[in-house]
């Protein structure tokens, strides 16, 4: 019987029934809907998620101008707001710290450090007057009913302003997300204002957070783009280093949190780190003995979170459909919704105004024509009959007047008492429709030029609001920190020569060197065979070890001289070469290949050094002297995969070595990139000369001190530099400076002596108010002085030519004074003079290629950047003029003595290569000519087209 009634209730709702899948994907797109459009994603027009344009519209809703409990906002908006108060709660103090439109009283947390706002209850909000101005307009608010159906809200706020950008926004909806970056409140209404002027904008972040950004790959904010953001790190002291802001996104206490983990792991070495971030970020880190701190900030850069990477994803809701738009295109977007509200506002007080008019010509006409006192008027039954008779009399104004009447109107008129009527007063009824008259054509005239309204709108925010809003972060182009050159030598390397193993983890058998556990090795082999691999605990690298070294990336000074001796002939090849270009855990063949080939001589040198060998050959009856000296400096470098010069053809027995060589490479060529504050041997930036030994680099800073540093290239430059360049002891400079003591202008000569790397030393006075006005190096440089002489002040010009002023005296002199009179104004005149070209180096130098690889490179694919190092050209200095082979001194002697003529072998054929590389060497490139700078204002420093330095 329950069988028979299941099967009659089935058939009876059958057609009811949805399938399974139906349901899901019905329930499931809903439910993303919802999440997109009522959750996560915020508005193109007013930049607002839904609870937090209900939370402002609770704001307006509660505002009298006085403090509002955040727990009471809280309350109302739940009329609004579908879901708990701790959402609204969390959302309201996210607005809040971002200081626009919420003014704030109590502890509303710190988005730097980490710390969180108190309890509702103990913290109090009210609406900010930009919000007041900007963001509400009842008149111009579309309206919805809430979600019970009791009240209305707002379906989004008329803002006047880009909100959505000034303020960013993140969520995570279902299938898409949203990561809109901030942006700058000044830059955005600079940019609105050139959008109204048809220039498409281009708008880059700006955190209030501070810190460094690199902005090169934003791609405007959509996806696919990145920002890098680095904390801004100074040198105290060599061991101390202070963080003052940290990057968007993390906080002080995630930064020092990453700087202790990367301590914990061996990647830094720190002493202790300080947290002292009161009302700015202040977090001290104090370096360990010994350690570099220009290398410790590139590591913290390289492995904490003081440098983080940001994807922005610009997701919006338009049209009531996420859409993915580019910050310039929202923000013009917002350029127009702004123009259309201040339209729609000049509409409305357009017909507010002639309302007005209207109705007050209607009471000037019922009033002077006496209609009131009509007896049909006075004696009509009802209010029809009033209409009728009132459009009766008004029948002949009717044409003057910009709209038909309506009872409506009429219904006005009649509800004025009569005490108003006796009292009118026709003067002032006509001086008011005058004022009236005169503000509708005001705007009017505004409507007629809307784009010029716009833009003054946009410059009257700029003007009330923009203090104190000035850009945070640091627009800069980052250099790609390599981790493997900052990490720090956390674990020792060993290697097992015969049996052919390398790693950490050999603690029995020949120590290599310090390096880290992100390092690489090279390694070298008896049978000519090199490698290179990661550092790990033990790896397997062929029997027959003769030398192994942490490998340096891009080391094209590294050269290795090597004798080997061909499998096939048995004949001895010399060759020197530099590793700069291969692939990791890849075999490459040093020799010519052929099986049964030989190491016979090997050695490494970290400059290009060119040693002197011994070479003894075995006995033979055609040979009378069986040693010789070979110099490998008479060598040219090639390429890894070249085969050499012949050395001989008869069997080596021993080769020793007689005396070690000097580098034969030039010195290093340095350029300093103003753009990155960094060295680089790339060319990029002004080129600083040729660095060997003991050289330096003078760094002039705009306080008026000076400071030597070495050239290596992790070095850290300060941004009040205002001349860098190779340090000259026998340069002399003159310097005009302000003497703050004294209260008067100086001048001396002098040249800055040899001192420690890394002190600064003041060559100005170190009294308050002191300042350095001009430095300059050109001889025949003159300042003209603008004094005011004798007790009537009569003003002259004196010409003060530098050289002739003063003789060069020491550095902490502090020089003549420029003049004993009321020095005004101090002008540099430096005639144009012809600077004579000097050469980098007396002797004559050629780049020698080095060759490509073998031919079994040809076909190889391109691998990644981690895994290739590219080879760059060297130099050296001593180059052999053809690639002929080398006749050692037996070979010679037995050519005399028994007077035959030993053929010379062929001209090396090298294999085909992967990349080829021209013999003719690259021009030379000139140095730098010597440049004078100047500075004519001691707040900005400047550098002219003609390469002068100074303060401007």
């Amino acid at each position: 019987m329950s069988e028979e009634l299941d099967q009659n209730l089935n058939e009876e709702h059958k057609h009811t029934i949805t399938p399974i899948n139906g349901l899901y994907e019905n329930w499931f797109l809903d439910y993303a809907s919802y999440v997109i459009l009522d959750r996560a994603v915020p508005h193109i027009h007013d930049g607002l998620k839904p609870v937090q344009r209900r939370i402002m519209h609770s704001l307006k809703e509660m505002d009298d101008g006085r403090f509002n409990k955040a727990a009471n906002v809280i309350g109302n908006t739940m009329k609004y707001h579908p879901h708990g108060d701790a959402s609204i709660g969390d959302a309201m103090v996210q607005i809040g710290q971002k200081d626009l439109l919420i003014d704030m009283q109590g502890n509303w947390g710190d988005p730097i450090t980490g710390d969180s706002a108190a309890a509702p209850r103990y913290i109090e909000a009210r609406l900010s007057k930009f919000a007041n101005e900007v963001v509400f307009n009842a008149d111009t608010t579309e309206w919805q009913l809430s979600y019970d159906g009791r009240n209305n809200e707002p379906i989004t706020l008329p803002v006047k302003f880009p909100l959505l950008l000034a303020q960013g926004a993140e969520g995570i909806a279902v299938g898409l997300a949203t990561k809109v970056m901030p942006h700058n409140f000044i830059e955005l209404l600079d940019a609105s204002i050139e959008a109204l002027k048809g220039v498409r904008p281009n708008i880059l972040p700006d955190f209030f957070t501070g810190g460094m950004a690199d902005f090169s790959n934003y791609n405007e904010g959509q996806r696919g783009g990145k920002i890098r953001v680095r904390a801004k790190i100074t040198e105290k002291d060599k061991k101390t280093l202070v963080i003052t802001e940290v990057p968007y996104s993390t906080t002080t206490s995630s930064v020092i949190d990453s700087i202790l983990a990367a301590n914990d792991k061996g990647k830094i070495k720190i002493k202790k780190i300080e947290d002292s971030t009161a009302a700015h970020v202040e977090v001290i880190v104090h370096l360990a003995p010994g350690i570099s701190p220009d290398v410790t900030i590139d590591a913290l850069y390289a492995f904490t979170a003081c440098e983080v990477s940001i994807s922005p994803n610009t997701c919006i809701i338009q049209d009531d459909k996420p859409h993915f738009l580019s910050v310039n295109d929202i923000l013009i977007e917002n350029t127009k919704h702004t123009k259309r509200l201040l339209k729609k506002e000049l509409e409305i007080r357009l017909h507010e105004l002639q309302e007005k008019i209207f109705f007050s010509s209607l009471l000037k006409i019922f009033i002077q024509e006496g209609m009131y006192k009509n007896p049909e008027y006075e004696n009509s039954p009802n209010f029809d009959n009033v209409v009728e008779v009132l459009h009766i009399l008004f029948e002949p104004f009717k044409p003057s007047l910009y709209r038909e009447i309506l009872p409506e109107d009429f219904k006005k008129l009649i509800d004025k008492p009569m005490s108003s009527i006796t009292r009118f007063d026709v003067k002032k009824a006509d001086e008011q429709m005058k004022n009236l008259e005169d503000e509708i054509k005001v705007v009017k005239n505004h409507l007629k030029h809307l784009t010029d309204y716009a833009i003054a709108w946009f410059q009257r925010l700029k003007d009330k609001y923009s203090k104190g809003r000035e850009r945070k972060t640091e627009i800069r182009l980052f250099d790609r920190v390599e981790a493997s050159k900052v990490a720090l030598a956390n674990v020792k390397l060993y290697m097992n020569r015969e049996d052919g193993f390398i790693g950490t983890g050999l603690r029995k058998d020949e120590f290599i060197a310090d390096c880290s556990d992100i390092d690489e090795v090279i390694v070298f082999r008896e049978d000519g065979k090199c490698m290179i691999t990661k550092v790990a605990d033990k790896t397997f690298v062929g029997k027959g070890i003769i030398h192994a070294q942490v490998f340096k990336k891009n080391d094209e000074r590294t050269i290795y001289n090597m004798i080997y001796k061909d499998g096939g002939t048995g004949t001895s090849y010399i060759k020197r070469f530099a590793v700069v270009g291969v692939t990791r855990d890849k075999e490459y063949d040093l020799t010519k290949g052929t099986k049964g080939s030989k190491v016979l001589y090997f050695s490494a040198n970290p400059n290009g050094e060119a040693e002197i060998v011994n070479v003894a050959l075995k006995p033979h009856s055609k040979l009378r002297k069986l040693q010789f000296d070979q110099d490998f400096a008479e060598v040219v470098i090639k390429g890894r995969g070249s085969q050499g010069n012949i050395i001989s053809k008869y069997p080596i027995k021993k080769i020793v070595l007689k005396s070690k060589g000097v580098s034969t490479l030039s010195g290093l060529k340095i350029w300093y990139d103003d753009l990155l504050k960094r060295l680089n041997v790339d060319g990029r930036g002004k080129y600083l000369g040729e660095f060997d030994g003991d050289d330096r680099i003078l760094q002039i800073h705009k306080d008026g001190y000076y400071e030597l540093s070495s050239f290596e290239l992790s070095n850290h430059f300060d941004d009040g530099l205002i001349l860098i360049e190779k340090f000259n002891p026998e340069k002399v400079f003159a310097a005009v400076h302000f003497e703050g003591k004294a209260q008067n202008y100086f001048i001396k000569r002098f040249a800055f002596e040899l001192q420690s790397v890394g002190r600064k030393t003041i060559f100005i006075s170190e009294e308050q108010k002191s300042k350095l006005l001009y430095l300059i190096a050109n001889p025949a440089a003159k300042v003209v002085v603008d004094v005011l002489k004798g007790k009537t002040q009569i003003p002259e010009a004196v010409d003060v030519v530098l050289s002739e002023a003063i003789d060069v005296k020491g550095l902490k002199a502090n020089g003549n004074r420029l003049s004993p009179h009321d020095v005004q104004k101090v002008t540099l005149i430096e005639p144009e003079i012809e600077v004579e070209e000097d050469t980098e180096d007396d002797s004559i130098e050629e780049e020698i290629p080095i060759e490509t690889e073998d031919s079994s490179d040809i076909n190889e694919p391109e691998v990644s950047s981690d895994d290739v190092i590219e080879s760059p050209i060297l130099e050296q200095t001593k180059p052999l003029p053809t690639e002929q082979p080398l006749l050692n001194e037996a070979e010679v002697e037995e050519k005399i003595v028994e007077k035959s003529v030993i053929e010379s072998p062929k001209k090396e054929n090298a294999k085909p290569a992967a990349k080829v590389e021209e013999d003719k060497p690259e021009a030379e490139e000139k140095p730098a000519k010597k440049i004078d700078f100047e500075i004519t204002n001691p707040n900005d420093i400047e550098i002219d087209d003609k390469g002068q330095l100074g303060l401007f």
